[in-house]
């Protein structure tokens, strides 16, 4: 009898090597933090535990973001109209360029044309070439400036957004933030939850890594038709020797709950 009882602890301890605790916890959990520097003037605590609508659940003011983005417009606008004109002239300026630099060619072959009437149509010339060079160096300039302008558009729009929080579909869990406060980038707003699915985090020990995918799992002692849907092999840094695994199942009722997690070969 004393001669078995060691074997069946090392038994014991073998069928056990495979079992691990884990929260049932929701499956994707984000903490927002503000991109952008205003004012909060809704911050809805009336949906706190609730799942969200494509309604904004917290809103930062805007209105100078808008304010601006709509003089931005007109602008944008107004310099895309003078550049259309500056290369109507500049097409119209190159036709008349043709035709001098042609009546210059003329011109200065003709022996009865005086110096000083060949350098008139030469200077002609050249001050044509300098007009036309000169209203191409302007278009590219208000080229500059429209680019400039695009960029600076993009920016307003993804502040003006980025002040009108959603996420439909998700839970808020919690508002960092109340109506009448100034916030900073970086400033940390509402953690929001998506509780549709909910995910098992275990750390397996090094002899379950290898058979992990292909076992059977096992949840509060009942079979379950789940898998290992993500499997690190590489040691956790904080679980030493131990290897991060996660299952992905079903929402609970009540999440936050202990589960009782079982990997038994095939």
């Amino acid at each position: 009898m004393m001669k078995l009882l060691p074997l069946l602890i090392v038994s014991v301890m073998s069928l056990s090597a495979n079992v691990y605790y884990s929260k049932i916890e929701p499956y994707e959990v984000r903490k927002i933090a503000s991109n952008v520097t205003g004012v909060v003037l809704v911050a809805n605590e009336n949906m706190l535990g609730r799942t969200l609508s494509a309604k904004p659940y917290l809103r930062i003011d805007a209105k100078l973001d808008k304010d601006e983005l709509k003089y931005t417009n007109e602008k944008l606008e107004y310099l895309k109209e003078t550049v259309k004109l500056n290369e109507n002239i500049v097409s119209n300026l190159n036709i008349s360029l043709e035709k001098k630099r042609l009546n210059y060619e003329r011109v200065k072959k003709l022996k009865i044309k005086s110096s000083v009437e060949k350098d008139k149509e030469f200077y002609d010339l050249v001050n044509s070439e300098n007009s036309s060079l000169g209203t191409q160096k302007e278009i590219n300039t208000l080229k500059t400036q429209v680019a400039d302008l695009e960029l600076r558009k993009k920016q307003l729009l993804r502040s003006i957004n980025d002040k009108s929080l959603s996420a439909k579909g998700f839970k808020l869990y919690s508002l960092e933030v109340k109506v009448g406060e100034v916030v900073n980038k970086g400033a940390a707003l509402a953690t929001i939850m998506d509780t549709k699915r909910a995910i098992l985090t275990i750390y397996l020990n090094e002899e379950d890594v290898q058979s992990a995918k292909s076992s059977l799992i096992y949840i509060n002692g009942k079979k379950t038709a789940y898998k290992i849907d993500r499997l690190l092999n590489i040691a956790d840094s904080k679980n030493i020797s131990k290897y991060k695994a996660q299952i992905i199942i079903k929402a609970p009722k009540i999440f936050s709950k202990l589960a009782k997690v079982e990997l038994r070969k095939k």
